[in-house]
C-alpha cells in the first residue's frame, strides 16, 4: 500500500477519530467520483462506531454494513453452517462485491438500497439503508473486507482507503460475550460462541492486516 500509519482512536469517545475524519475529507478534496471507505478488523474491535461517526461527522455520507449480506438463518441451517454464524463462508460475498460495483457506477444515476443487519431478528433485513444518488462518500464495515481469497477478493480493489480497527484480545471477548448476552444466550453459551466462532474468525481477519491503508486502535 502507499501508506501505512497507526491512529489511537478511543472506542468511547467521538472526539478522538478526528485524524480519521481528516483524513477521510482530505481524500474526498482530491477525488472527482464517489469515494468509498472500508473499515476492517475482528469482532468487537469498534468497526460499527468507527462508521457510524464517520457517516455522522462528514456531509453526504452514507453507510453500507456488510453484515447485511448474512445469508439466512434458513439457508445456513440448509447448509449446515448455523452453529458458526459469522464465519466467511455465512455471507453473500459475490453480491456484496455486485452492491460495491453499483455504489461505485451508480454515482449521481440513481439511488441505491442496501441490506442492513436487524440484530433484534438476527437476521438480513432488505433495503435497510440508501445511498443517495448525490451522496460523494460511502462508508462500509465489515469483519473481511481484506480477505483475498474467493468472492472477497474483488473487495479491496473497490475500496478508496480500507483501515484496520486493532483491539486487545480481552477487552475484545468483554464485548461480544455481553452482545451475545444481549441477543439472548446465556453467559456459558456467549463465552463458548466467542471461543469457537468469535476468536477463529478473528484469527482469519487478522491475516488481512497487510492489505489495509491504516491500523487504528480501537481501544
Amino acid at each position: 500500500m502507499s501508506y501505512r500509519r497507526r491512529f489511537a482512536i478511543s472506542y468511547a469517545s467521538e472526539s478522538s477519530i478526528d485524524c480519521v475524519v481528516s483524513d477521510t475529507v482530505a481524500l474526498l478534496g482530491a477525488a472527482s467520483a464517489r469515494v468509498v471507505v472500508g473499515i476492517t478488523g475482528p469482532p468487537g474491535a469498534g468497526k460499527s462506531t468507527l462508521a457510524q461517526a464517520l457517516v455522522s461527522r462528514i456531509q453526504r455520507a452514507s453507510y453500507l454494513p456488510m453484515d447485511g449480506f448474512h445469508l439466512s438463518n434458513t439457508v445456513l441451517v440448509r447448509l449446515g453452517r448455523h452453529d458458526r454464524k459469522g464465519a466467511v463462508d455465512t455471507f453473500d460475498a459475490a453480491g456484496y462485491v455486485s452492491l460495491l460495483h453499483r455504489v461505485r457506477s451508480d454515482y449521481r444515476l440513481r439511488d441505491v438500497y442496501v441490506p442492513d443487519f436487524d440484530r433484534r431478528l438476527d437476521e438480513p433485513v432488505a433495503a435497510g439503508h440508501v445511498i443517495a444518488a448525490d451522496c460523494r462518500l460511502v462508508i462500509t464495515e465489515g469483519n473481511y473486507l481484506g480477505v483475498p481469497d474467493g468472492e472477497w477478493a474483488g473487495v479491496r480493489g473497490l475500496l478508496d482507503r480500507l483501515y484496520y480497527v486493532d483491539c486487545p484480545s480481552q477487552l475484545r471477548r468483554e464485548r461480544l460475550v455481553k452482545r451475545h448476552v444481549e441477543g439472548g444466550r446465556t453467559r456459558a453459551a456467549a463465552e463458548a460462541w466467542v471461543d469457537e466462532v468469535d476468536e477463529p474468525n478473528a484469527r482469519l481477519i487478522a491475516t488481512t492486516q497487510k492489505w489495509c491503508d491504516c491500523v487504528i486502535d480501537g481501544c
